[in-house]
């Protein structure tokens, strides 16, 4: 397995994919923050764990005395879901934790909260609207200094629901929960593109995703689709390496051996059609590699 990473490793830089020091953690929302609050979806699950995803990144930070921060800029009310997060990290053993509060394309700039980054052990961007979040800290400073610590330095990114979604190349930001078989009733923009060559959706086997993920990869074959179930998240690290973290599934939908596909020749509310289309389920400490850096993906042509 070792080999295998180093070859790829190689691959991805003589391909111009330059290697994060940093891990993500992206989570598919309502991550157990207590065995009382144990989500709706895992009652009957026998394998769940409280708090597995948080204590997780907790064990990831590095460094004496970690500082982490805790960034609500996704959600509409953020001091109380920021304040939740503060309690939960404080009782799992994090003595500094602080909350930076940007709201507005202007406080992304602000060189005080920027400082708070270079500070930083672990940033928890949490969850509300993706589209807002993006729209707030796309292409700013703030996020500029994010990428920049988590390219370069072992910084550990957690982001919940919104928080993860963002996080990849091709956000999807809206579509029907329930659907998404007609063309159009998905719509994607650009990530925060912490994560390379893949689409993120989240809450996504109990609220149904499947079909507008395969639209999205059908749209690009090249970017891997990867739903993540509630209470359940996958670790990323050198930007490539997976592995599932919690009490669900994580699902990849994997368009590269896509044979055929009408969806650029349908009308827009025309259902889409395609073949070879291949998916992945995986459980909890189950690893993957997105392959895009793959060497046999790579080679296949």
């Amino acid at each position: 397995m070792a080999a295998k990473s180093k070859s790829i490793e190689k691959k991805a830089r003589q391909l111009g994919f330059p290697i994060p020091k940093g891990t993500l953690l992206a989570i598919g929302g309502k991550e157990s923050k207590s065995e009382e609050e144990r989500p709706e979806s895992q009652d009957e699950n026998s394998s769940f764990i409280s708090e597995q995803i948080l204590k997780r990144f907790v064990k990831e930070l590095q460094g004496k005395d970690p500082l982490v921060l805790v960034v609500p800029a996704a959600s509409s009310e953020p001091e109380p879901i920021a304040k939740e997060y503060v309690k939960l990290f404080r009782e799992l053993g994090v003595n500094t934790v602080k909350v930076v509060d940007v709201r507005t394309r202007d406080e992304a700039k602000d060189p005080e909260k920027i400082k708070q980054i270079d500070k930083a052990a672990g940033i928890m961007l949490t969850g509300g609207d993706q589209l807002r979040l993006t729209s707030i800290l796309g292409g700013s400073p703030f996020m500029e200094r994010i990428k920049e610590r988590y390219m370069n330095e072992k910084l550990v990114v957690a982001g919940s629901s919104a928080g993860a979604s963002a996080m990849s190349t091709n956000m999807i930001y809206k579509g029907e929960a329930q659907g998404g078989m007609l063309k159009d009733q998905m719509s994607a923009t650009a990530g925060l593109d912490l994560l390379k060559n893949v689409a993120i959706d989240t809450h996504f086997i109990d609220r149904g995703r499947i079909i507008r993920m395969a639209q999205a990869v059908a749209q690009n074959p090249g970017c891997i689709g990867i739903g993540l179930e509630e209470d359940t998240a996958i670790l990323v690290k050198k930007g490539m390496e997976i592995e599932v973290v919690g009490s669900g599934l994580v699902t990849i939908l994997d368009g590269m051996d896509i044979s055929s596909t009408n969806i650029y020749e349908i009308e827009s509310g025309d259902p889409f059609t395609i073949y070879d289309l291949k998916m992945h389920l995986l459980g909890n400490g189950k690893t993957y590699t997105i392959p895009a850096f793959n060497e046999d993906i790579n080679d296949r042509a």
